[in-house]
């Protein structure tokens, strides 16, 4: 699953649980509920910051780190090396 399909994922899980709640809490009077939207705003914002800063293993900076890793054959000599990113 992609970073963008998670954060996404995410913030529609806090959307949900912050109308099920303000609906949940509320009584049968027509009130403003911009607390409740913001509050389910800033949620998604701060888990999705927290989902995109903790799954980066392929990007350091937005590049990629790809250098050249030596290949061995079975007998284990050196047969060349390969690009490899990581």
């Amino acid at each position: 699953m992609s970073i963008k399909t998670k954060i996404a994922a995410v913030a529609l899980a806090a959307l949900t649980v912050t109308a099920g709640v303000a609906s949940a809490t509320s009584s049968a009077q027509a009130k403003p509920l911009g607390w409740a939207i913001g509050a389910g705003i800033a949620t998604a914002a701060i888990v999705g910051t927290a989902v995109a800063a903790s799954n980066q293993p392929y990007y350091y900076g937005g590049y990629h780190h790809c250098g050249w890793s030596p290949r061995y054959n079975a007998f284990g000599q050196y047969v060349g090396s390969i690009r490899t990113c990581y």
